[in-house]
Order: C-alpha cells, then sequence, then structure tokens
C-alpha cells in the first residue's frame, strides 16, 4: 500500500514590517527557496502602509527620478526596488518576498503566520485577523512582551493562540536585528511544542468530509491536560497533505549559516526571556548614561538575571525550565547583549546623560520603532501590584519608579539592595 505524501505546501506570511520584521522575512525567504519541498517559494509580508521618501545617502537615490523626487509607498519600494528604506536600510530583500499593505489579504491561505510586531500592536492585529486566517493555522511570535488583564498574565505567543484559536510557539534570543540583517553571526531559540493533535491529523478514510478534528489543547504545553481554560483554546489540527511542523521543519524555516537555531519545548521560557530582559537593558541603561562603568551593568544583569528566573518559576512553575534561561540564547545570551547593544538600553543611556524622558528619546531616536521595555516593565508592574509582590522584584520595581518619575536612576543601587 502506497503512501500518502503530503500534497500541500506551507504558505508563511510574517505579521510586520519594522528592522526585527524585514529582516525575519529576509531570512525566511532565503529558507523557503532552500526547502522547496516544504514552503511555498512566496513570503508575504504585511506592511503598516506609509510614504516614505528615499534618503539622498541611499544607492536608490537618483535625483532625475521620480521616485526619488517625492514620498512612496513603502510597499511599493520593498516589492520594486527590493529594500526596505526606513527600517533596514542598505539591505537587499530576496525577490521572493512580497509586502502587502492589506493584512487580511496579506495571510490568505498562510499556515505559517510569523508575527513580528511591537505588542502594543498584537490585539489590534488579532481582532482583524480573527476568522480571516486557516483554523489550522500554525504560528511563532518574534514580538517581546507580556499581556496583563484581570484575568492575570499571559505570554504573547498565548494570547495570540487564545485570540485566533491557533497554536503559537515563540522565538527569541540574542538578535539585534541589524547585524543578523548583515549576516553576521548569531543564534536564536524557537520554542514550538506541536500539539499532539498534528500528528493524528484525519485520513480521507477516516474522515471523508476532510473536515479536521478540533481539540482543546494547552497552549504553553500542549502535551499537557487543560487545566484552565485562560490558558488554552480549541485547536483545529493541521491536516495531512501538508508536511508536518516537526522540530525538524521548524529549524529549516529559520535557520541559516549565519543564524543558527536550537529548538526547544519551553514556550513559557522563551517568551519571558524575550520580555523580560527588556526590563533589565533599561536598568542596565540607566547606570550606564550614569557613568558607572561595567561593574555596575554586570551587577545589574546579575540581579535581573535571578528576577527573571524568580519570575518564571513563580508564575509559570508548570511549564517553565530553569535551564532555559542560563543555557539558550534567550536567557544570559541576551541579557547580555540587550544590555550592551540593544535599543531599551541606549535609550535609556541617553535619557540620563541628556536629561530628557525616555520617551522623548524613544521619539528622536528610533525612526517610528517602538521601545518594549518601558511598557513591558508598567505592565509587570501592574501584575506584580495586584499579587502584592512588587518588593520580591526590586529590579524591576525599580525600573518602573524610574520610569513614572517615583525614583532616579541613581537610586537603583539602594532600591536593589536586599533588605536584611
Amino acid at each position: 500500500m502506497a503512501t500518502l505524501a503530503p500534497q500541500k505546501k506551507h504558505k508563511v506570511t510574517i505579521v510586520g514590517s519594522g528592522n526585527w520584521g524585514t529582516t525575519m522575512s529576509k531570512l525566511v525567504a532565503e529558507n523557503v527557496v532552500e526547502n522547496p519541498a516544504l514552503f511555498d517559494k512566496t513570503v508575504r509580508m504585511w506592511v503598516y502602509e506609509e510614504e516614505v521618501t528615499i534618503p539622498e545617502g541611499s544607492r536608490h537615490y537618483d535625483p532625475g527620478s521620480e521616485t526619488s523626487k517625492k514620498p512612496q509607498k513603502i510597499s511599493h519600494l520593498i516589492n520594486t526596488i527590493h529594500e526596505n528604506v526606513k527600517y533596514l536600510p542598505g539591505v537587499t530583500l530576496p525577490p521572493n518576498v512580497i509586502a502587502n499593505p492589506d493584512l487580511v489579504d496579506s495571510v490568505k491561505d498562510s499556515s505559517i503566520l510569523i508575527f513580528v510586531l511591537p505588542h502594543q500592536f498584537i490585539a489590534r492585529a488579532c481582532d482583524q485577523l480573527k476568522g480571516n486566517i486557516l483554523p489550522y493555522a500554525r504560528a511563532i511570535c518574534c514580538t517581546k512582551g507580556v499581556d496583563v488583564s484581570e484575568k492575570g498574565i499571559s505570554l504573547m505567543s498565548e494570547f495570540i493562540g487564545r485570540r485566533l484559536n491557533i497554536y503559537c510557539g515563540a522565538l527569541s534570543g540574542a538578535n539585534i536585528a541589524s547585524e543578523i540583517a548583515k549576516e553576521k553571526y548569531s543564534e536564536t531559540t524557537v520554542a514550538y511544542d506541536p500539539p499532539p493533535m498534528d500528528s493524528r491529523a484525519p485520513s480521507p478514510n477516516i474522515s471523508p468530509s476532510g473536515s479536521p478534528s478540533t481539540s482543546q489543547v494547552n497552549l504553553i504545553s500542549p502535551g499537557k491536560p487543560v487545566t484552565t481554560s485562560s490558558r488554552s483554546a480549541h485547536l483545529t489540527s493541521l491536516p495531512s497533505e501538508y508536511p508536518p511542523l516537526s522540530h525538524e521543519n521548524i529549524r529549516k524555516l529559520f535557520h541559516r549559516p549565519y543564524f543558527h537555531v536550537r529548538i526547544v519545548h519551553d514556550v513559557a521560557g522563551v517568551s519571558l526571556g524575550g520580555a523580560l530582559k527588556n526590563i533589565i537593558a533599561i536598568a542596565s541603561g540607566f547606570v550606564d548614561g550614569l557613568g558607572w562603568g561595567d561593574n555596575a551593568r554586570a551587577a545589574i544583569m546579575r540581579v535581573g538575571i535571578l528576577e527573571m528566573v524568580k519570575f518564571g518559576q513563580t508564575f509559570f512553575k508548570d511549564s517553565v525550565e530553569a535551564r532555559t534561561f542560563t543555557e539558550e540564547s534567550c536567557g544570559v545570551a541576551d541579557v547580555i547583549t540587550s544590555c550592551l547593544g540593544g535599543r531599551n538600553a541606549r535609550c535609556a543611556k541617553l535619557a540620563v546623560e541628556r536629561g530628557e524622558s525616555i520617551y522623548v528619546i524613544e521619539e528622536k531616536e528610533l525612526n517610528g520603532q517602538k521601545l518594549q521595555g518601558t511598557s513591558t516593565a508598567l505592565e509587570v508592574n501592574e501584575f506584580l501590584k495586584s499579587q502584592n509582590m512588587e518588593k520580591d522584584f526590586p529590579l524591576f520595581t525599580a525600573v518602573y519608579n524610574i520610569l513614572e518619575g517615583n525614583a532616579k536612576p541613581e537610586d537603583i543601587p539602594t532600591l536593589i539592595e536586599p533588605k536584611i
């Protein structure tokens, strides 16, 4: 009896087109071409449409060209000159990256969605996508942050999964986008725990209608029983006509010679590492702006890593693994990179040096992009306050109070010193 081979290929959409989203579209587009049996060759990238002017210093600038004389839609520029001149200038995108300003149209028939949006915009995007995606689509969240509501705290991956009733993994690591786009070596961590139901996709013999089975699934640990509806969703299994989204095939989607991928099951650990390191980076930037040197930044990193591990083990104890924070790129390595060269640390440093609010620096320096550390610090504090546990996380609390004007960067040593 012949074995039925997969009949369909996965179509991929990148939801987001900033610095990191455009970089992600580049490396994914390179990989789908190298794996034609698994993936459709076209990678669609949803862009928030805006008009931009090609800078005079750009290699695409031609004073005699109409394209250079007046502002152009960013989607048009990406699709014609194959470069995101605003958010990733100087980097050529593969021709199979297609920019689409229509969010719903960009995800049509895509079985893999890669979210690379600032976490402030995830809810709005999910509201538009709900009911407009394949019911068995799977996702990877590259967004750094957490969601806090009256129900508690959620990972961005489970927020997406719950809103769209799909399974969503996470990608995070010591990943400065501009370096990866220039193909400088780095590594990342992808957490993807395939829902058990995907390995039991119905065949035409079992289900003549071809309708995949559905089941309530734990979004953080799909293999474990559902214990709370707030961390689960009603999933539709991936049809057998598609190649399985195994660890091996997920790795083929992201791994490049310059971007090494380690696959793990710990979605909570990877997600929290990506979110909480930005709070630590802001603290590092504050002490760097004060000119306190490398010893001070190292102290901030040590305390921050301890709080990161404690946060995971306290609030996600049934799923998080402490070794994710210490052994994987999404943990210690990401903290180091973010504290030494990330935008959160850089903006915090400039805020202290110039005597300006970090929000003013964000507006001046980031070319329309958003810091993730400030919003995450506010949301984490809101959650800790609801749990009456602010004192248990003194560094996270100190950053919040500095951002709110209740303390100064100079107060950090006193604020984080253990109380005896």
